[in-house]
């Protein structure tokens, strides 16, 4: 693991850092870049799926949960 010098807002780090509680700096980075990471692995599966047609109604929903 290499080293990396970077300029980051000190109020943004803080906030990060209070917001998830992170106990330093690096800890809250990394947190913040695997989340990114993931994010964008959702979004590039999302695209890869596509869309499809759920036809589904309340009452058909409900109905599916009772029969598991």
């Amino acid at each position: 693991m290499g080293k990396t010098t970077v300029v980051i807002d000190d109020k943004l780090l803080e906030a990060a850092i209070e917001i998830t509680g992170a106990k330093s700096k690096r800890q809250v980075i990394e947190e913040g870049l695997k989340e990114l990471v993931r994010g964008k692995n959702i979004e590039a599966l999302r695209k890869e799926l596509g869309t499809f047609d759920l036809d589904l109604t309340l009452a058909g929903l409900e109905k599916l949960r009772k029969e598991e």
